[in-house]
């Protein structure tokens, strides 16, 4: 699989995604995910050119919990 950012991001943002990802990638039995999926499934993350403009490291932990979400099929909680 491969990991598309697309949108209103800057450097710092992606690099939270792309760290976020491979942390999951890296505990992917813990999180209930099975290894091969990453080579089988597509991620893209997009955020809207209308959005605020993002940066920071913050969204890192938002970003892993998207991902292990999409994953697993286990939806995240409000």
């Amino acid at each position: 699989g491969r990991m598309t950012v697309t949108g209103n991001l800057r450097d710092v943002m992606k690099e939270s995604i792309s760290a976020a990802a491979s942390y999951v990638r890296s505990r992917a039995i813990d999180f209930g995910v099975e290894p091969p999926l990453f080579d089988k499934r597509d991620i893209h993350v997009h955020v809207p050119e209308g959005a605020t403009p993002k940066d920071g490291p913050s969204a890192g932990v938002a970003m892993a919990t998207a991902i292990v979400s999409v994953l697993t099929g286990i939806p995240v909680r409000a």
